[in-house]
């Protein structure tokens, strides 16, 4: 198994709180971090019909059966047995009882804010990282195929082609995820959208636009993104709205969680394809982004990410606040430098009155430099360097 980042911080919840909560997307490997992380721990998934039933209609049956050490995968199947839960581990008084997993965000974070605020730590697991993949010996060759393949451990572990991955996976999410979290009558219709949204990756979201090419209402449309983010297909970058003197742009941005994902949705099915496609450059800048996303969940925190945009244009793709201060990257999938790649940081820079040093390029290329606008990261060796 490839070691997860996330494991110390999550073994370090397990002492200080009665439950552990790791949640994120179907297949990101949290039944195997689980497992592999708790050897001792019981295993059971409400998944399985007769323990769901169990769970269910004998919730207090169930808790003397399953009483600690237990590892709840699907646990938001049961919203009803939260409330015992809360009961179980204040009268035991115990930390490490439950560990819960779950793949539907809105469903499960609903059900543990009415029932177990306080008692529990909610961690977040995405596919593997660009270091993890590294550490583990399966990073794909190229930057192309790194964008095709996508990060999900299940088609490393088992060498499956994307193409016989993903199509299964939507059909998979789409035919039992969506329909327990909103009655869709078109499936098809809902499909055509979240293709939709792949075509617009690292673009300013206008749902009145989406909702028109897919031929549905802007508030369905709507609905159908939030239900894209709370099953961790796809999430907004917000803007930043400090005003420095100037209009800013307060729309956010649309991006995926993998990107192998949002190639199948693109009909792309070779990294060859990806070296040609007019969205290389989003997907790029996506895949860079989740890697901020995915440092800062592993290490049990909440992130500060936003863009940066004027009205004239000028743009920062990625901000990554700490207090008051960012640091300010730009994003391009180009191999070659060109100075031209630091003028949104420069006028950014000159606005907020931020030093030189907190100005990063990551590019496609493959040595670091420091020029006197900035630092200039290769993004194969940006994780060891800069981001850890």
């Amino acid at each position: 198994m490839i070691e997860r980042t996330l494991q110390s911080k999550l073994m370090e919840m397990t002492k200080l709180y009665p439950v552990v909560t790791l949640t994120g997307p179907r297949q990101s490997g949290k039944s195997t971090l689980l497992k592999y992380a708790f050897p001792d721990y019981h295993y059971v998934s409400l998944e399985d019909l007769d323990i769901r039933e169990f769970a269910t209609n004998d919730p207090r049956g169930f808790l003397n059966t399953y009483s600690s050490h237990v590892i709840i995968d699907e646990a938001q199947r049961v919203p009803t047995l939260f409330s015992y839960i809360q009961t179980h581990v204040d009268q035991q008084d115990a930390t490490g009882t439950f560990l819960l997993a779950g793949s539907q965000n809105f469903l499960l974070m609903d059900t543990i804010n009415q029932s177990l605020a306080g008692r529990t730590a909610v961690l977040k697991l995405l596919p593997f990282s660009h270091s993890e993949m590294a550490s583990g010996g399966v990073l794909p060759d190229s930057i192309d195929e790194e964008l095709y393949k996508g990060s999900y451990p299940r088609l490393y572990d088992k060498a499956i082609p994307p193409t016989d991955y993903y199509p299964y996976y939507i059909q998979t999410y789409v035919e039992r995820d969506i329909r327990q979290l909103k009655n869709i009558g078109d499936l098809s219709r809902f499909i055509r959208f979240v293709k939709l949204c792949a075509g617009r990756i690292g673009q300013l979201l206008n749902l009145s636009s989406l909702a028109n090419e897919c031929g549905i209402t802007a508030p369905t449309a709507t609905a159908w993104l939030s239900i894209l983010e709370a099953s961790y297909i796809c999430y907004r970058l917000k803007p930043d709205w400090n005003n420095f003197a100037k209009r800013l742009v307060k729309t956010p941005k649309l991006y995926f969680y993998d990107t192998g994902l949002a190639c199948s949705l693109l009909d792309i099915k070779s990294p060859e394809q990806v070296a040609t496609h007019f969205l290389r450059g989003g997907l790029f800048e996506n895949m860079v982004i989740n890697d901020f996303l995915k440092k800062a969940w592993n290490a049990g925190k909440e992130t500060d990410i936003r863009f940066w945009r004027d009205s004239q244009g000028n743009e920062v793709d990625l901000l990554e606040y700490e207090g008051t201060r960012a640091q300010a990257y730009e994003i391009k999938s180009g191999a070659t430098f060109s100075t031209d790649f630091f003028k949104g940081l420069n006028k950014w820079a000159a606005l907020s009155g931020t030093p030189t040093e907190n100005l990063n390029v990551i590019f496609g290329g493959e040595h670091n430099l420091q020029t006197s606008q900035g630092k200039l990261w290769a993004w194969s060796t940006f994780h060891d360097t800069a981001a850890g």
